[in-house]
C-alpha cells in the first residue's frame, strides 16, 4: 500500500505512527495548541523513527457535556483550524513524511487532504457518516477504518469487532474505496471494559480472517493504567511497551503511539522475534 510518499509493505516488519494532538484537552497530556510545538514534535518523531504521523484535532476524552459520541464534540470550522496549519507546515517540512489525519467529518477531512494529509483515520469506521469512504474513494487514499463499540452490546468481543469492521468494508466497497486500501483497527478503549481491552488484544489474531492489515492504538490508555493499579498517564510507558510488543506477536502491522524512541525500539525487537532477525535491520 502506498500512503503518501510510501510504500507500507505488510507483513515484513511493523510500521510505527507517531501521534501529534493538536487538542488542548487530549486524555494523554500531549495535547498542543500550537503550530510550532506540533511541528517540532513531528521532527521529533519522524527522527525517532515514525514511519508516519497521525494527526488530530477533536478529542475522545469522556467530558462533562457528553453528546452522543461519548465525548465533548467540536465543529468541523474550529478542528479545521487546528490541525490544517500543522498538516501544511509538516508536508512543507518533512515531505518524505507520510500523514493520516485523525477525523470523522467530511469537511476535516477534505481541508486535511487540500493541506497535503495522505490517508483518513476514522474512529467510527465510516459507520457514522457513510462521506469518510466516498472521499477516500474519489481522493484515492487509503484509509484506517476503526471498529467503535460505544453505544453498543456484545456478547463476544471478536465477534463484536469483526462484524463491526465487516459494517466498515461493506459501506467502503459501496463507496468504491478498494479493500487494497483499506486497513482496520479493532477499537481498544472505544466503548469497551478493560478485561474487554485485554481479552481483545490477546485475541488479536483472529482478525486475520478479515485479510487487512490491521492498526492498534494501546498508548496510555486508561486499561493499562487499570492494569497498573491505577497509574497516571505518564506513568504507563512500561505497560504501554508490553502491549505494543504482544499486539505485534499478535498480528499487528501498525502501532499507534505517543512515545516514539521506546516503542520503536520495542517494535524492532518484536519483529525480530516474530518476524525473523538476520542483523543489521535496526
Amino acid at each position: 500500500m502506498r500512503i503518501g510518499p510510501a510504500e507500507f509493505r505488510w507483513g515484513e516488519r511493523t510500521y510505527v505512527m507517531g501521534v501529534i494532538n493538536t487538542s488542548p484537552d487530549s486524555f494523554s497530556g500531549d495535547g498542543l495548541a500550537d503550530v510550532d510545538a506540533a511541528l517540532a514534535q513531528a521532527h521529533r518523531m519522524f527522527e525517532e523513527g515514525a514511519d508516519l504521523l497521525d494527526i488530530g484535532g477533536q478529542s475522545t476524552r469522556p467530558g462533562a457535556n457528553k453528546t452522543e459520541a461519548g465525548f465533548d464534540e467540536i465543529g468541523p470550522d474550529e478542528e479545521i483550524a487546528r490541525v490544517v496549519p500543522v498538516i501544511e507546515r509538516v508536508r512543507r517540512e518533512l515531505p518524505d513524511t507520510p500523514m493520516s489525519i485523525d477525523t470523522y467529518k467530511p469537511p476535516v477531512a477534505r481541508a486535511a487532504l487540500d493541506a497535503g494529509a495522505h490517508m483518513l483515520n476514522d474512529i467510527w469506521g465510516f459507520r457514522r457518516d457513510p462521506e469518510i469512504a466516498r472521499i477516500a474513494a474519489e481522493r484515492g487514499v487509503p484509509a484506517a477504518a476503526m471498529h467503535n463499540q460505544r453505544g453498543r452490546k456484545a456478547d463476544d468481543v471478536i465477534q463484536a469487532i469483526l462484524e463491526g469492521l465487516r459494517d466498515s468494508m461493506r459501506i467502503a466497497d459501496d463507496a468504491g474505496l478498494p479493500r487494497e486500501r483499506l486497513i482496520v483497527d479493532p477499537g481498544f478503549g472505544f466503548g469497551w471494559s478493560p478485561e474487554h481491552n485485554i481479552e481483545m488484544l490477546r485475541r488479536l489474531r483472529e482478525l486475520d480472517t478479515l485479510g487487512l492489515p490491521v492498526l492498534i492504538g494501546t498508548s496510555r490508555k486508561s486499561t493499562l493504567g487499570a492494569v497498573l493499579g491505577g497509574a497516571p498517564v505518564e506513568r504507563r510507558a512500561f505497560g504501554t511497551a508490553a502491549s505494543v510488543a504482544l499486539s505485534i506477536a499478535n498480528g499487528a502491522d501498525i502501532v499507534r503511539v505517543h512515545d516514539v524512541h521506546e516503542m520503536k525500539h520495542v517494535a524492532l525487537v518484536a519483529d525480530a522475534i516474530v518476524r525473523g532477525w538476520h542483523g543489521g535491520d535496526a
